[in-house]
């Protein structure tokens, strides 16, 4: 039975995960036990840089060739951006992602890249990517971005479990807490630009007692509003975070009452992330064979979420660098990307191995399915 009060304890289980691509980490080991980590990552962006300083063209705009939903997430990660790449401070132990990387940004757009070494690494410890179908574009992000992450993970020995218990801290100091327990287990460059906190509150109807709780979130789902053909992101966002209802069998305890009580719930965004990317829910959960195809209307620049923040906040506007699209239906659909490109500013369309220069109106559409922001304040653009 639910408790208004049970998110308070954080426990931390005593064994890690496993990583997700482990055979690739011994791989790196042998081939550079006789090179520093600084001496194999100045060796791998200086050449990077180099290459784009002498180029009179944007860099970045090559094209993958179709291995299902992989070109398109791959094309809108910014950590496959000239700019960006440094940020990642890291010797580059994902042999075929580093190889991949590299090719992208120094190969000319004349010919595309194929990523099928990339994509057969994660196949491996993955069976669900197998083959050429279609696969959901979120998905695949999530466990790239978390093999990724376990690789490069700062935090080389977990912390043994422990519980602590911030009931009695202030909701910001709480979630500050709960911010460095998370960090004392994941943490990582990718942490550093992907993963934000969310924080959720219970209120009791009956004695008004409130419980918080503080979650990290690598993406947000965002539930469509129905409209009549057209919404706004906006919208989206106000029906993320409103006020529900827990009333029948969904009742918590209250911790103050001792019983279950109507209760209501609500979402607010306690740590706004360097990027964040929101998921349009197009699938229904129940069946994976419905799609939504209403036209969410986005902006392109200065996405203001402060009024979804938990407190005042000034670092919650973000401008849009990359829209993961799928058109079709789940039976026999495509995905593309569109890409604004880091050197000039200019925004192109990636349809596998073609990539061609669009205008910046035609990136907003009905196929729109995951979004790519970047904090204005962080924007290198």
């Amino acid at each position: 039975m639910p408790s208004i009060r049970q998110s308070y304890t954080v426990t931390v289980p005593e064994e890690p995960p496993a990583s997700a691509f482990p055979f690739l980490k011994q791989e790196m080991r042998r081939k550079s036990s006789s090179m520093s980590g600084s001496v194999l990552v100045s060796t791998f962006v200086g050449l990077l840089i180099n290459q784009a300083k002498n180029s009179k063209s944007a860099q970045g705009l090559v094209g993958l060739r179709n291995l299902g939903n992989t070109s398109s997430v791959l094309q809108c990660l910014p950590l496959f951006r000239g700019d960006w790449i440094y940020l990642l401070g890291f010797p580059v132990v994902l042999l075929e992602f580093a190889k991949l990387l590299q090719t992208m940004w120094t190969s000319s757009s004349s010919e595309a890249v194929g990523p099928s070494e990339f994509k057969t690494q994660i196949q491996r410890y993955a069976p669900r990517f197998v083959g050429y179908n279609q696969q959901d574009a979120q998905e695949f992000l999530r466990f790239l971005l978390d093999g990724l992450h376990n690789e490069v993970n700062r935090v080389t020995v977990r912390p043994r479990g422990s519980s602590e218990d911030f009931d009695h801290l202030p909701d910001r100091e709480k979630g500050d807490r709960m911010w460095s327990k998370y960090l004392e287990r994941e943490d990582s460059k990718i942490v550093d630009l992907f993963v934000g906190q969310l924080k959720s509150s219970l209120t009791c109807s009956t004695c008004g007692y409130c419980s918080t709780v503080f979650d990290p979130f690598w993406d947000l789902s965002l539930p469509i509003a129905k409209g009549y053909g057209e919404v706004s992101l906006m919208d989206c966002m106000s029906l993320f975070t409103k006020e529900d209802v827990l009333e029948g069998d969904e009742k918590p305890t209250c911790y103050r009452c001792k019983a279950r009580r109507r209760c209501t719930k609500k979402f607010t965004v306690q740590k706004f992330p360097k990027i964040l990317v929101l998921h349009l829910k197009r699938f229904s959960e129940a069946r994976r064979t419905s799609k939504l195809s209403t036209f969410v209307n986005f902006p392109m620049e200065k996405l203001d979420l402060r009024e979804f923040a938990s407190e005042n906040s000034i670092n919650a506007v973000y401008n849009l660098y990359a829209v993961s699209n799928h058109s079709g239906t789940t039976m026999g659909g495509h995905y593309t990307a569109y890409c604004r490109n880091p050197t000039s500013g200019e925004w192109y369309t990636f349809n596998d191995s073609r990539v061609t220069p669009m205008s910046s109106s035609q990136v907003r559409s009905s196929d729109a399915y995951v979004l790519f922001y970047e904090l204005a304040s962080s924007s290198r653009m």
